[in-house]
């Protein structure tokens, strides 16, 4: 192979910190120092958060000024930034096996069980592993049980489930990069994601792109000769489905610069949101399609090759993707009632962010500088608490050392504005992790539960409502606990965690972590109809996580909500009004 750095836009610090993290993988698996596995998934995390391209970095000859970046890992580094491969991965692929390296990636196996489960039962993928599971055959191995037989066919499921659907945040820049890509052609009139990424699902199935030229043949050629596609599945004068290097499917449409419009309303969807959209026209006399609107009489043309020709055509406002899921935006563009949805440029702050004093990956001033550049007006730092010592949580001696930090660096980044806060820890009792006076020492507190996630509805229930009825909370953050993929949210009853918030005043938060985004669409619609405030946050980890900020206005955005139902849309002095007055402070 020749020695070339691999294309720097298409996320070299994701594609890196993968690398690293495959290499722990195996070095796990064959049971080497857990000291070195973690060096390695250290190494990996900061720089999957770092701003700056490692590609630079490593130009610059800087790559063991990366924290947690050694000789060793540099050298393997150095390997893959010039070639594109990894050598020592390729080895340590070689002597592990491909069975424990597949079982290995089911949350919850590790590598004893693994090689057990291969070795006793000649189980080599995670959907063996499940037909396993529900032939009760892993409940006989020395060490397991029933109940750890149907956590590991949970776990089976959802890997299987998770393989079948993209993460947004996953699927999307890789779109947008092919978006950009052939937006340089000049073959390509117009190009637009379509389907469930244009509607900003949480998870997608293939990434569908629409696209508008007058020589569609041409147009498909020269999307399959992308330097990113890796086969062509399928191709005809007009469409193509190719799969990239990463694995992922991507299909493109091409269409007539005339039908544009058209086709980007037909393609983009949902099928219950056309469906009741064609159902509207079939009333007025017309018929709408990916080629145009219609009378259906006379079969005259009437439009489409804008979007809003579709919906203007039957007297309706034009609505953003995010609406269409058939939950009543065409009765409300019907009577010119949708609402004006938040932007990410509406949000002034972030007020879930982590830093190095726990389980953070860069500095409280990184971090600040990071959401300064974002756009951003201010931050809280909400660390985690105590309780949480696997995220090296703060004591209330080291939460008053981060205070005198953070009040120097507001001197210095003056007018931006850092408060401190903590993410502080839910027990299973409902109490809080911190004592009331640390608590009021801080200036903003904020509520998790991170552990006893298999509590019953009731008790799960009561836990929350007991934190969220103390007088300093702020805000309740990821409420159900879900990870996407990974695991269910717990067992609890939101409606009354809303109701509760709602009459406490007691902010919900829509996490914008890729694998979070909680609370769900849904939830965060019938959060506004109870009342509640909410915020948008990136529960950031290292200076690159502010981008994720997007994904979380998207799940607003699909909830229908505007920047009033938002608290950090406030500008900088009428969020700190609000939090002092309910910590129950008087403005100076």
């Amino acid at each position: 192979m020749e020695d070339r750095p691999p294309d720097d836009t298409v996320g070299i610090n994701q594609r890196a910190g993968q690398l690293l993290q495959r290499i722990a993988l195996l070095l796990e698996a064959k049971g080497e120092n857990p000291f070195r596995v973690r060096a390695y998934r250290e190494a990996a995390a900061h720089i999957e958060g770092m701003t700056e391209s490692l590609t630079t970095v490593w130009q610059d000859g800087r790559l063991e000024s990366i924290p947690g970046v050694g000789p060793s890992i540099a050298s393997k580094l150095d390997e893959f930034l010039r070639t594109g491969h990894s050598s020592y991965l390729e080895e340590l692929q070689r002597s592990v096996s491909p069975a424990i390296e597949s079982l290995l990636s089911v949350p919850g196996i590790g590598p004893r069980r693994a090689r057990q489960l291969v070795e006793a039962l000649n189980i080599h993928t995670p959907e063996e592993l499940a037909r396993a599971a529900e032939a009760h055959r892993i409940r006989t191995l020395p060490g397991f049980g029933p109940r750890s037989e149907e956590r590991l066919l949970a776990a089976a499921r959802r890997w299987t489930q998770r393989e079948q659907r993209l993460l947004l945040g996953v699927a999307w820049p890789i779109a947008n990069h092919i978006v950009d890509l052939l937006r340089r052609d000049p073959i390509f009139l117009r190009v637009s994601p379509a389907g469930s990424l244009r509607r900003m699902r949480e998870t997608i199935g293939d990434i569908d792109l629409l696209a508008a030229s007058h020589d569609p043949p041409t147009a498909v050629e020269h999307f399959t000769r992308l330097p990113l596609v890796r086969d062509v599945l399928a191709r005809g004068p007009t469409k193509a489905t190719v799969l990239l290097e990463t694995g992922l499917q991507v299909d493109l449409r091409v269409v007539e610069p005339g039908s544009w419009g058209a086709a980007l309303q037909y393609f983009t969807g949902s099928k219950l949101h056309n469906i009741a959209l064609r159902d509207m026209a079939i009333a007025r006399g017309l018929k709408i399609n990916e080629y145009g609107v219609f009378e259906e009489r006379t079969g005259r043309r009437l439009g489409g090759e804008i979007e809003e020709d579709v919906y203007h055509a039957l007297g309706l406002d034009w609505m953003p993707p995010e609406l269409r899921e058939d939950r009543g935006e065409l009765q409300a563009a019907a009577q010119h009632n949708l609402p004006v949805l938040v932007e990410q440029s509406d949000l002034r702050g972030d007020p879930h962010t982590h830093t190095d004093w726990s389980d953070g990956t860069a500095g409280i001033e990184a971090m600040a500088v990071a959401a300064r550049n974002a756009g951003l007006d201010y931050i809280v730092i909400t660390d985690h608490t105590v309780s949480l010592a696997i995220a090296r949580g703060l004591s209330p001696e080291r939460l008053q050392q981060q205070r005198r930090e953070i009040d120097r660096l507001n001197r210095t980044l003056a007018p931006f504005r850092i408060f401190q806060g903590a993410e502080v820890d839910i027990r299973p009792d409902g109490s809080l992790d911190l004592s009331d006076d640390a608590l009021r020492r801080l200036e903003f507190v904020s509520i998790s539960v991170h552990s006893r996630f298999q509590m019953s509805r009731e008790a799960m229930t009561e836990r929350i409502l007991r934190a969220m009825q103390h007088p300093l909370v702020n805000v309740l953050n990821h409420p159900t606990g879900r990870l996407l993929g990974q695991r269910p949210g717990y067992e609890v009853d939101l409606e009354a965690i809303l109701q509760c918030a709602a009459s406490l005043g007691v902010v919900i938060e829509i996490n914008s972590q890729i694998n979070r985004l909680d609370l769900d669409d849904i939830w965060s619609r019938r959060a506004k109809d109870l009342g509640c405030r909410l915020v948008v946050d990136s529960d950031a980890h290292g200076p690159a996580h502010f981008e994720t900020l997007r994904y979380g206005i998207a799940v607003a955005r699909r909830g229908w909500l505007t920047s009033q139902d938002i608290v950090n849309t406030l500008p900088l002095p009428a969020f700190e009004a609000w939090l002092k007055a309910r910590h129950g402070r008087q403005a100076a």
